[in-house]
């Protein structure tokens, strides 16, 4: 009787774990919506996101200019009855360059970059009737001091 007995309490001992097991279900799901709080603070880390790019575009601006582009440069007679007398930098000499061509209508239709000259230009171009945007470059060279 006594085995009996013993076998029992060891049943009991089984049925009272599954009982404990339903409570922590119920802690599980308690947790679901601490997940929940979690997703809402997602959106706080995607605004710091967008505040990164501002860093980069900032390390963009301290790349400085060389000054050899920023000296300023007498321009030839030829280039002078272009874009003036006065003594300017590279990249405004092309610029008012591109001032002129576009004021004029100057860049081809078909091929916009070839520069069709014109009475002013054509001493610039060598005597050429047309040259190529690219060459631009090499005419400001050829004509400043």
């Amino acid at each position: 009787m006594a085995t009996s007995k013993k076998a029992a309490p060891k049943k009991a001992a089984k049925k009272a774990a599954p009982k404990k097991a339903a409570p922590k279900k119920a802690v599980a799901k308690k947790a679901a919506p601490k997940k929940a709080v979690a997703k809402k603070a997602a959106p706080k880390k995607a605004v710091a996101k967008k505040a990164a790019p501002k860093k980069v575009a900032k390390k963009k601006s301290a790349r400085k200019p060389n000054a050899a582009f920023l000296a300023p440069l007498t321009p030839s007679a030829e280039l002078a009855a272009v874009i003036g007398n006065k003594p300017a930098s590279r990249p405004d000499i092309v610029k008012k360059i591109w001032d002129y061509i576009k004021k004029q209508g100057l860049q081809d239709s078909k091929n916009r970059r070839m520069i069709n000259a014109d009475d002013k230009l054509k001493p610039l171009f060598a005597g050429k009737a047309q040259i190529s945007m690219f060459d631009l470059a090499k005419v400001v060279s050829a004509n400043v001091k």
